[in-house]
């Protein structure tokens, strides 16, 4: 009997244990890419340095840095009153319960890719300038707020349209995240490196600048040249053909 019950505890803390682990998952899977993931990384850092304080018992450290957490909890509510409300409502409807079903569902990517590539070799034939950037682990979140919102399947024609010259989206970025084209004419950091070719421009220089930062992929299309470009990690490979673009997009080609 003790030995079932030793056993039945084991499993208890288990499960105990991997809900918390599942919870820290869904929670960090929904700040992802906005602005309160350094906030939470640098909670966790605190609170990390607060135990090793008590472990090695030092006291007025460690009753210093339990008041600031006895603040915190208040603080957390400020700061994220935003996220909460956003948590709450979702909670409270069925897209929750679809996102929750998504978290680690595979989706085939070909439709997309052969989109974006056929897109890019017309608009490079019409010299239309394009930059499309395709989210991977970071879906942009605050990048996207900075554009139109739009959630459509990812098609050519729409590519097409929405980087033709008197369209109102054609300028800045068109994001791409979980298959869908999520938003356009967003705004991107601009790389400064001195390292960058002189004649490129603005998109191109945006397209290291948001893959520097992130592990996004950027395609672009010169509207002077016609030339496709990907950058990958903040590195630029310049006039690819649309068969590389597409290898490239497989993962076939490394940077």
């Amino acid at each position: 009997m003790p030995i079932i019950t030793y056993l039945s505890q084991n499993i208890i803390n288990i499960i105990d244990i991997l809900l918390v682990i599942t919870i820290i998952v869904l929670v960090f899977r929904w700040l992802r890419g906005t602005s309160a993931t350094p906030i939470i990384i640098g909670l966790i850092l605190v609170y990390v340095v607060w135990k090793l304080v008590y472990f090695f018992e030092l006291k007025v450290l460690s009753e210093i840095l339990g008041q600031i957490f006895q603040v915190t909890a208040i603080l957390l509510v400020i700061i994220f009153q935003p996220e909460i409300r956003k948590f709450l409502y979702m909670l409270g409807n069925r897209k929750f319960f679809k996102w929750f079903a998504k978290i680690h569902k595979e989706v085939d990517a070909e439709d997309d890719i052969d989109a974006i590539v056929r897109a890019c070799k017309r608009m490079s034939a019409s010299r239309t300038g394009a930059l499309i950037i395709i989210a991977k682990i970071n879906p942009l979140n605050d990048i996207i707020a900075t554009g139109e919102q739009i959630d459509a399947f990812v098609s050519r024609e729409l590519l097409e349209n929405i980087f033709f010259k008197n369209s109102p989206l054609h300028d800045g970025a068109v994001i791409i995240n979980k298959h869908r084209i999520v938003a356009a004419r967003c705004i991107l950091p601009v790389s400064k490196s001195i390292a960058l070719p002189s004649d490129i421009g603005l998109r191109h220089r945006s397209a290291v600048g948001i893959t520097a930062e992130t592990d996004a992929v950027a395609v672009i299309v010169s509207e002077q040249t016609g030339q496709i470009s990907v950058s990958v990690q903040g590195q630029l490979q310049r006039n690819i053909s649309p068969t590389v673009l597409k290898q490239m997009l497989w993962g076939k080609i490394e940077m």
